[in-house]
């Protein structure tokens, strides 16, 4: 009896042991991940957050994963990219503004370098400890010293754009402070093929990379759309899918974003829409002439969306032919609000313009060789969750789109709660299970993670501050709150308190009702300033008139000849003129 007893009993202990082994997890292999950033994208720009514009790779993309709607980067490119990549505040990561927003005062410290600090490590950093292989294509725009490309920071292979912004069509610049449109290939300067368009190529170039990925290495892709920036231009036929879906203008067009983006769940049905400045148009105003341009420019900028998404489609389509779609994460975000420049209502812009041969013709805005944007009334409809646009620390300038799927991200929906763009380093890393280089800083980015796979509701809470600047324009969230302040072109400097959960249009200031919750925030931000660098702006500093500078003395120095002789030559044919008829007059007089 004991003896059957002690039998059963190891039968017992042998099938609970091999139950075990079979239930222990099985450790998938790292996963891929495609991140996908678009360039001036607007919270209502994409299908899935309310948009007219077709993006259904996109879109799919957000069915199958998470949908952010309080997901915030920074007011301008440079410095946001530097948080994306690196998980740390920009001042930090040595990239707190744009070159030609810099003030002189500023230029020497390391907070404003204009590249990647040394002793940060980048997210491909990172994921390369962890055996992954790193390919970029696109917009860099973080130093292009040969220590601070792509490829000196843990990229495997690069082909990439080392400025703000490029003509879509061709390898030369889109504004006259750059000489030339600064294309690196693997570290060194590349360029452009006779047939290229942004987004195709780059897609293109991506697929290529990825193909030389070694068998059963996971791989890191990061794309850098230049869609949406200035200029906008797209191949005709996505152009003109747009006929006719503007011409009821921007007014509106913010109206049916807004209505749609409380009807998908991303903004509460009592938000109202933001402020718009007084000093832009309204549409009845514009002259007949300038609608028809206007018109086109959106449908543009429409077209030039709806091509990139295809593009896009063309690399998941591959990705899954390949086998590599099912253990892939998908991140894709926006690094700032819509651009709201119209650097063609310039008439030294449009002197430059001629002087690179760049058409504003309407037949073809657009196409190849033309030049176009959106201005800002068409800009502030695109951020139709907040207010204002890029360059602004409002919610239109900074509340961006942010959707993720694939492995370890469940099919979700929206997600509410606040996050900011450095905690998606932190996140990668623990979706691939890669631990962070110990040589770098600690990231102020929160992974995401726990938010993702609904074992928290927040990310950050109740008492955590978040900080931003850029040129002076600044945040404090915490909370449900954010103590902003604008400087020029559309602020005057003063502090001012919103609850951006309910109100993302920042429709009511909560200053005076609040003085100890704006107390506290200045207090973080006084904080923030101090352990991260923050320089403040030199007196009657304007970043408008920085560009306006940079622009004259770009035209200057490349032009200045040409303009110089051309004046001169101007100048000798009326004083020719003005000779010849003077002789002409003292000839009738002596014949009369």
């Amino acid at each position: 009896m004991q003896r059957a007893i002690r039998s059963a009993g190891r039968k017992g202990l042998m099938l609970s042991l091999l139950t075990a082994l079979f239930s222990l997890p099985v450790h998938a292999a790292p996963p891929n991940i495609v991140m996908i950033v678009i360039d001036d994208a607007g919270f209502t720009d994409l299908g899935a957050y309310g948009s007219e514009i077709n993006t259904p790779n996109i879109d799919s993309l957000a069915a199958a994963g998470v949908i952010f709607s309080n997901f915030h980067a920074g007011p301008t490119c440079a410095p946001s990219r530097a948080m994306l990549m690196t998980g740390v505040p920009s001042h930090r990561a040595g990239v707190a503004t744009l070159d030609h927003l810099r003030p002189p005062e500023q230029a020497s410290d390391p907070a404003y370098q204009g590249e990647i600090a040394r002793d940060v490590p980048t997210l491909a950093e990172h994921l390369a400890s962890a055996g992954y292989a790193s390919y970029i294509t696109g917009k860099w725009h973080l130093g292009h010293s040969p220590e601070s490309l792509p490829s000196a920071r843990g990229f495997d292979r690069t082909f990439i754009l080392d400025a703000s912004g490029a003509d879509n069509w061709s390898q030369r610049t889109y504004l006259p402070q750059y000489a030339q449109a600064d294309w690196f290939a693997d570290g060194q300067r590349g360029s452009l093929p006779d047939d290229f368009y942004s987004s195709e190529f780059l897609v293109d170039k991506m697929i290529e990379f990825i193909d030389q990925t070694e068998a059963g290495q996971p791989f890191f892709s990061y794309i850098g759309f230049q869609a949406i920036h200035i200029p906008v231009q797209a191949p005709r036929e996505y152009i003109e899918r747009y006929n006719g879906v503007y011409d009821a203008g921007w007014e509106v067009q913010r109206e049916l974003r807004h209505a749609a983006a409380i009807a998908r769940g991303l903004i509460p049905a009592e938000a109202e829409l933001g402020p718009v400045p007084e000093v832009l148009r309204e549409w009845d105003d514009l002259s007949s002439q300038d609608r028809e341009r206007s018109i086109r420019s959106m449908q543009i900028n429409a077209g030039m969306l709806e091509a990139m998404d295809h593009h896009l489609g063309r690399l998941i389509a591959h990705l899954k032919e390949t086998g590599a779609y099912d253990n892939s994460v998908f991140v894709v975000l926006s690094d700032n609000g819509p651009e709201h420049n119209n650097p063609t209502a310039s008439a030294v812009f449009r002197l430059w313009l001629q002087l690179e041969g760049y058409s504003q013709d309407i037949d073809t805005l657009g196409e190849r060789g033309s030049y176009a944007s959106i201005g800002p009334e068409w800009a502030i409809a695109a951020g139709a969750g907040g207010s204002l646009f890029k360059f602004h620390s409002s919610e239109g300038g900074t509340r961006v789109p942010l959707i993720m799927s694939g492995p370890g991200i469940p099919t979700s929906g929206i997600l509410h709660p606040f996050s900011f763009i450095t905690d998606l380093t932190p996140t990668i890393l623990d979706l691939t299970g890669t631990s962070a280089l110990a040589t770098g800083p600690q990231f102020t980015g929160r992974s995401l993670i726990d938010v993702l796979q609904g074992r928290a509701q927040d990310v950050y809470g109740p008492d955590d501050p978040v900080s931003l600047e850029a040129s002076g324009q600044s945040a404090v969230f915490k909370g449900d709150f954010k103590l902003m302040r604008n400087l020029d072109q559309y602020g005057d400097g003063v502090w001012r308190l919103h609850n951006i959960v309910l109100d993302p249009g920042e429709t009511r200031d909560l200053t005076a009702d609040q003085p100890a919750m704006v107390a506290g925030m200045l207090q973080d931000y006084e904080e923030f300033s101090a352990q991260y660098g923050v320089l403040p702006m030199p007196p009657g500093y304007s970043g408008e008139r920085m560009i306006a500078k940079a622009a004259s003395q770009g035209i200057a120095e490349k032009y200045g000849t040409t303009l110089l002789l051309g004046a001169l030559g101007i100048g000798i044919a009326v004083l020719l003129l003005g000779i010849l008829l003077w002789v002409l007059f003292r000839t009738y007089r002596l014949r009369n």
